[in-house]
């Protein structure tokens, strides 16, 4: 099974422009992706409180979840190169900015954070519309998708590693302005390859909600929503049930365990085709997730609960990676890059909200309430799923490929990847 996935994954890769892309992107994520403790290291080290610091990584992550489906419009609108490399020197400079002024004046720094937040490029939901432009069958964009979902854990591993290398190597203020260099030049090797500058999105109907007229669409960001507070829970209550059982190294092995658990679940989900429609197999893979979640409210011994955490991560590469073909499937046409960003803010905002809310939850519980928020919240999203499944039965009919998929009854594998086209 593994060698199988090894030589789908390999065979993609080797498509032209499809490892330059995916590492582009990758490299582009990176100011994103540890922005978080990017800021909060900071922030202290000019000597500032947990709770400014606090206070701006959240107005850096609102004005990210503000931006990304605008932005996402505008690329469906205007084309990839004129949104994503402008919008990404953007939020450089507004991080740069943040680095210079420090933490006086304050108005200042917050205006850096909404800034770097609102201009971050939607490079996620761009690569997830080129994936139908540069790879021809529906097995390498199987594998693609599984690969992407794959990636998306990899980065949350190794980005803090690579925060925490440059903060040793030279400071605080000079690991933000490396990792957003280095977010500038991923956005351009992204940009200025041919798949991205020649693709274009299918013509749209106007309308002033764009993506969100479809309901299939709300009911996939209804369920991701609260996968994302599952998610964000689990890691204040790991943080919580370490400070019972050792310290954070036991915390940082929870959440390895989940990138590692989803590691293994998305190589194994990409290792074969699967009958069925991707509606039907995301409310099983949702259901596996939620169920993985339940065992964590045991909160055994250290190695115990190690290898549950590793268990509860299965599914969830798995689920993102069907998401992303539900997407495809329910964009009404010409709006898919607005329509995978729009998933990327609702799992955004659903891990914020589901921080936030574990927090008196573990004050008062302990580790294992927080673990039940999380449980919770896994449970919310099958709900969704199952009880709106009516609105997800008809994908939106927007390319041929979904087109042709429907006459093909339930019996295609993986069908309606295609979103856009190449000019």
């Amino acid at each position: 099974m593994a060698g199988a996935a090894a030589g789908g994954y390999g065979k993609m890769l080797r498509t032209q422009h499809a490892a330059r892309l995916l590492m582009g992107t990758l490299v582009g994520r990176l100011p994103n992706a540890t922005a978080a403790l990017a800021i909060v290291l900071f922030v202290r080290a000019e000597g500032g409180s947990y709770t400014l610091a606090g206070a701006l990584s959240a107005v850096y992550g609102v004005a990210n979840a503000v931006g990304q489906p605008l932005l996402g419009r505008a690329v469906d609108l205007h084309g990839q190169p004129k949104v994503m490399l402008p919008s990404a020197v953007l939020a450089a400079l507004g991080m740069t900015l943040f680095t210079v002024v420090g933490l006086h004046p304050l108005p200042l720094s917050y205006l850096a954070m909404i800034v770097a937040g609102v201009f971050t490029p939607p490079l996620e939901g761009g690569l997830r519309a080129l994936w139908p432009s540069v790879l021809k069958s529906e097995d390498d964009l199987h594998a693609a998708y599984s690969l992407d979902a794959i990636a998306q854990e990899l980065i949350y591993v190794v980005g803090p590693l690579i925060v925490t290398r440059l903060v040793a190597y030279w400071s605080e203020a000079g690991a933000l302005f490396v990792l957003n260099v280095l977010g500038v030049l991923g956005a351009l090797a992204v940009v200025t390859s041919p798949p991205s500058r020649q693709w274009r999105s299918a013509a749209r109907e106007a309308h002033w909600l764009g993506a969100l007229r479809s309901r299939g669409l709300l009911v996939l960001l209804g369920a991701f929503f609260f996968i994302g507070s599952a998610l964000g829970s689990i890691a204040v209550a790991a943080v919580a049930y370490g400070d019972g059982h050792g310290g954070g190294n036991v915390a940082s092995y929870l959440l390895s365990a989940l990138g590692v658990g989803a590691l293994i679940g998305g190589s194994v989900y990409g290792a074969r085709q699967w009958s069925g429609t991707p509606e039907q197999r995301l409310r099983l893979l949702v259901a596996g997730l939620a169920l993985g979640y339940v065992p964590l409210v045991l909160v055994p011994g250290p190695v115990a609960m190690t290898i549950l955490a590793t268990v509860a991560g299965v599914f969830l590469a798995p689920s993102l990676a069907c998401a992303f073909v539900v997407v495809d499937r329910h964009a009404p046409r010409g709006t898919v890059t607005e329509a995978f960003s729009w998933l990327v803010t609702s799992f955004g905002v659903g891990a914020a909200i589901g921080t936030a809310f574990v927090g008196p939850a573990v004050q008062y519980g302990g580790a294992r309430a927080g673990f039940w928020v999380a449980v919770g919240g896994g449970a919310a999203a099958l709900l969704v799923l199952v009880g709106a499944r009516r609105h997800m039965a008809h994908p939106e009919a927007h390319s041929e490929v979904v087109a042709r998929s429907e006459n093909d009854r339930n019996g295609a594998v993986e069908p309606g990847f295609t979103a856009g086209h190449q000019a």
